[in-house]
Formats: structure tokens, sequence, C-alpha cells
């Protein structure tokens, strides 16, 4: 890729040293008084792991419910089973180097076979539990994995045939016990035989080998825009994004924090957020049972730090609104009392009066009280990433004083980027670049990423990887965004899925997406016209609200048989208006149909973490959507 020239660099932000507070670059400010690692002597992720659980021995480190009830595992016993497979893995031949895949739920195991993987000198190539056969057999063979590592009967069918199908049969281990009818053909091991069995082994020589610059993870990208191709990262590019998290949240006080880990460990946000950046603060890491057991699990782990994908928001958005809807007309006015000077305290701090400001104080108690409860009770931040988190909805939890941090980042940079600062937060924004990150706008818009948190490359694919990270060490994320004057990011669109109309205009579908979902009867939305002259859009129903309106308007029948229906289209149709009348002329939506069906994972139209796929949208519905423009 050619040399950025001067006209292309439109404008470049770095940070150097801590977003907090302290005297620049004084790591003993940084790291002292700290469960936190020292990050300027540590230099691979075992190393780190290895040095907490010296430090945290005895303390409690991942929690799992069990019959029932939430139960530790202590970092010396997480460190012992870890130490135990790895050199059960060493034993079945896994030499340094060697990828080693996972299919997993996330439960401790999931970790502690992270560990063991890089505590062997091997490489962690993660699989989503959603896969197909086809998938797993893409990594199996594309990764070139010996060992396969699969927790439950549930998921072995789909990974075994893949392993039984792969070019290089691999080792299985199973985390549970698999029914014999799913092992034929396979040498299938115990993941309890071998953690009894090398029980007690000293390390292998392996951990003491570990270089900065080796691989620790192989992860593949979801396939929003096509096959996934594997990402990878060194243990130096997780650290540095270890590091850059830890300078970014010290000034909420870091301590001794509690994470709720239910994002899938697969997926590069959850991997260093949720797994290796616990670790280097030295905090717990509980796992919830579900999606649909969140708000239960929430009570029970009473989190202090959360990552959570904007679709999780949104949902979060849309109950709360319900829930107020039983609720009496004078709560009602008081929980949106409390929204309107939420929001004036975020926009106008300066105009607040004193009055604004002592009936704040007791909604604060009364209101915003409550609203944090329901989260645990003691959040000091919530992390949103993984996709654009609509501002109304940010600021809508801002508001009530859930502490949302809108980050940003790919899997291709480990994957932080920017994250918005405690305390400074901008919600149109994604913050200013983590530690030690510089970031250039393109002339073309194209946000360019340089630092240690760039990946080392595409596993198998030197073209891909020339295309993605220039001569320079530009990361060309494929994102369009601006910086804005407080040295914040801004995304305003993902290159590829800009839409040009047939008179030449470019058009954010996110954007006109985003506002789409937040209409009560709209649960997902695709936006589509590509060299064509308006919008029209593939429109889901809200589940809930679908339900409610059939009960109302006395129609029977699911999604498919009521897609055409008038009545339901009129009440779409209805939301939509409302939508236009936001927009510009060239943004407006047209015409729409309705899908038969949600967009899912175990569809293929969405990514595990909740993105739709728009290239499996446009296959499937492309000819209808087309059809829209008829006449």
């Amino acid at each position: 890729m050619a040399r950025l020239n001067s006209a292309q660099q439109i404008k470049t932000i770095r940070v150097h040293e801590d977003t907090g507070s302290g005297p620049p670059g004084d790591s003993s400010v940084l790291f002292s008084r700290s469960r936190a690692a020292d990050f300027d002597r540590e230099t691979d992720l075992v190393g780190v792991f290895l040095n907490q659980a010296r430090r945290f021995a005895r303390e409690p480190m991942l929690w799992r419910k069990v019959d029932g009830t939430y139960t530790p595992l202590t970092w010396a016993e997480v460190e012992v089973r870890a130490v135990a497979l790895a050199n059960a893995l060493r034993d079945h031949g896994i030499e340094p180097g060697d990828r080693v895949s996972l299919v997993s739920e996330n439960r401790p195991e999931w970790i502690i076979a992270d560990l063991a993987i890089l505590m062997a000198g091997a490489v962690v190539a993660p699989c989503y539990v959603t896969n197909t056969v086809a998938d797993h057999l893409h990594v199996l063979d594309d990764s070139g994995a010996k060992a396969f590592i699969v927790s439950t009967a549930k998921l072995a069918p789909r990974a075994l045939e893949a392993a039984s199908q792969a070019h290089e049969t691999p080792v299985i281990i199973a985390i549970e016990p698999l029914p014999r009818h799913q092992n034929t053909g396979l040498d299938v091991l115990a993941w309890d035989d071998l953690v009894t069995r090398y029980r007690g082994r000293p390390r292998p020589p392996t951990v003491s080998a570990i270089e900065p610059d080796d691989l620790c993870a192989i992860i593949y990208t979801s396939g929003t825009g096509g096959t996934p191709k594997g990402v990878m990262l060194s243990h130096a590019n997780i650290l540095h994004n270890c590091r850059g998290a830890y300078a970014l949240l010290k000034g909420i006080g870091l301590g001794k924090e509690v994470f709720l880990s239910f994002l899938p460990l697969s997926h590069s946000y959850e991997h260093a957020a949720g797994l290796h950046f616990p670790i280097s603060i030295g905090a717990q890491v509980w796992f919830a049972e579900g999606l649909d057991k969140l708000a239960t699990n929430m009570q029970e782990a009473r989190p202090t730090i959360m990552t959570a994908v904007p679709r999780l928001y949104e949902t979060m958005r849309t109950r709360v609104l319900r829930g107020l809807d039983s609720q009496s007309e004078g709560k009602r006015k008081l929980f949106w009392r409390t929204h309107e000077l939420g929001l004036k305290r975020y926009h106008h701090p300066d105009r607040l009066t004193l009055k604004d400001r002592v009936v704040d104080a007791v909604l604060d108690r009364l209101v915003r009280g409550k609203v944090r409860k329901r989260f645990g009770g003691r959040l000091k931040a919530m992390v949103a990433g993984g996709g654009p988190l609509n501002v109304e909805v940010g600021l809508f939890f801002h508001s009530l004083g859930v502490p949302i941090l809108q980050g940003y980042g790919q899997t291709e940079s480990s994957p932080v980027i920017s994250c918005n600062v405690p305390g400074r937060v901008r919600m149109h924004t994604v913050g200013p670049p983590i530690r030690d990150v510089e970031v250039h706008i393109a002339g073309d818009g194209e946000i360019l990423v340089r630092g240690g948190n760039v990946m080392k490359g595409y596993w198998n694919n030197e073209k891909a990887t020339r295309a993605a990270i220039d001569a320079d060490g530009w990361l060309h994320t494929g994102d369009v965004g601006v910086i804005d004057e407080y040295g914040c990011i801004q995304i305003t669109d993902r290159k590829k899925d800009i839409i040009v109309n047939s008179g030449g205009d470019n058009i954010s579908p996110q954007r006109i997406e985003g506002l789409l979902c937040l209409e009560p009867e709209i649960g997902q939305a695709m936006v589509y016209g590509d060299k064509r002259p308006h919008l029209v859009a593939l429109i889901v129903p809200d589940e809930e609200w679908l339900g409610r309106w059939k009960a109302k308007s006395g129609k029977e029948g699911d999604l498919p048989a009521l897609a055409e229906d008038p009545d339901l289209r009129k009440a779409v149709s209805d939301a939509l208006g409302r939508v236009n009348a936001k927009l510009g002329q060239i943004e407006k939506v047209r015409r729409f149909m309705i899908a038969p069906e949600p967009f899912t994972v175990d569809n293929d139209q969405m990514t595990p973490t909740m993105k739709v796929r728009r290239h499996v949208l446009r296959a499937e519905y492309g000819q209808r959507l087309e059809a829209l423009y008829g006449g």
C-alpha cells in the first residue's frame, strides 16, 4: 500500500502518557499501591498471570454457578489446573507455536485452557459456540490446529464432525464427558483425567521461553464481510491493550474489581477486556449463566466493571421504558425529571440552577439509586464496544447514573483503539486513543491506526495483510470518522457500508438503522439503496411489541404469516414516518418490507457480538428489496 502523503495526513492524535491523573510518565504513581501488574516490566501474558497468582494465591479469582450457588476458584487453584493442562498438552505432542482450538461457553475452564495453551508455548485459536461444522472446519484447517478443546455434549457434534474432516485430525479434549457415540474415530481425552494425572508437575520449560513478540492467539474475524480471517495477536499486542485500559480506568479508583463475563470469550473484545485485562489488575471474574439471566446475575455478582455491546443497551432501555408504563403517573414524572436534569447536567452543566442541583441530588437517591441497583449497585464503568452505540441510548443511561464509556476497536487492534475517559464523556464520540496509540484521518476519511496494539497480520494471508497494514505500519481500519477539537474520534460509518445513491450522495446506513430501532415497534432494521434513487429497508418488528399488538388487534399467527398483514404494515409505517420526520431528504426510507424472521446468530444473519451480517441479508432478501423499487 502506498505511503501516506501530507495531504492524506489530515489530523493525527497520540496519547503518550496516562489518561488519568498523576505526573506524566511516572510509573511509580501509575502502579504503586495497586493490584495491577507492573506493565513496565512484564513482557508476556503468562508472566502476568503467574505473578498475580503468587500475589493473590488464596483469593477468589473465577466464579461460576454450581447447583444454583456461585462458587469460586482461587488464583492458586487456577494456576495448578492450568499448569497441569499445559503439561498434558506438551505430552500429547503440542510444541511451541502449535495452534490449539477451543469451543466453549464462558466458564472457568475457558480461561484455564487459554492460560494452559500459552504456558505450553502454543497459540489459542478460539471458535464461537454458534459455529457450524463448516465454520469449525475453516478454523481447524486454516490454523492447522493440533488439538481441539470442546466443552459440552451439546457443542460436541458439530466440533467433532469438523475435526473428523480436518486435514490434520486434532487431539480432542472434552471438558465434560461425551456420550460414547460422539467419540467414534477420534482420540478423545477427558479434561478431569488430564488435570488429575498431571497435577503437581512443575511448570513446563516453555513458560520461561515466551518472548513478547510470540503469537498468543489467532482470532478469526466475525465474518461481517465474508470469510473470516485469522488475526495474529502477540503477547505484546494484548499487554499493550491491558496497559492502555489501566491508564484509562485508574481514575475511577481501581481496587478489588469484579467483572461479570457474558460476551463470548472467543471474540477479541472479551478475550482481552474480560480475560487478560482482569488478570492484569487482579480482578475477579464472575460468569453469567446467559443473557436471559443477566439481570439476576448482576444482582448476585454486583460487578464493578462490565463490557457490553450496544444491542444490550438498546434492549435494556426498551425494558426500562416498558416497565415505566406500569408505574404511577407520579413515578413516571419523577423518572422523566431525573432524565431531564441528567441531560442538562451533561449538555449544559453551567446552567444548572441551585434549585436544579438540590432536586437532582434528591432524584439521585430516589430514582438513580434504584436504577444503579438493577446493575448490582456498585458499577464503576460499563464499557460499550463491538459496534456503534446510539447517542440517544447512551445519554439515556448516562442521565440515569449508569457510567457508560463508549469505546472503539477491532480484532486487528487487539482490539481497543480508543475509549471515552471517565468524567470526560463525549457520548457522540468513541473517546481519544488509548495510551501510546496514534490515529490519522486519511484524505478519504478513513481512520488509520498505528501502535503496539496493531496485529502482526492475517494468518496465511499475506495479500490481506498488505491491504490492511501499509509500509509505514498504519492499520487501515475501514472505518470513516473525524477527530473533534478535544481529540476524540467520532465514527461516521464503515467505509464498505456507506451507501452511495444514484445521485452520488453518501449515506450512513448505521445512523438511520439506529434511529429506526429506537421506535418501540421496530426490533431490527437494515437499510438498503446502493446505486438506487432512494432508500428502502428490511424491518423486523420488536418481539414484545408484536405480542402486545396481536393481543390488542385480535390477530393470530407468527411473524411469517403476518409479514404482509396490512394492519401490521400500517403500524410499522407509522413508526417509519416518525423517523423520517427527523431525517434529511436523501436519508428518508421510502418503502420497506417486513422480514419473516428475526436476524439471529443461528440463521447466520448476525455475528456473535450482535452485528448485522449485511452480505448475508443482501443475499437472502436482495431480490425482494430490489422489487420495492418497481412501480
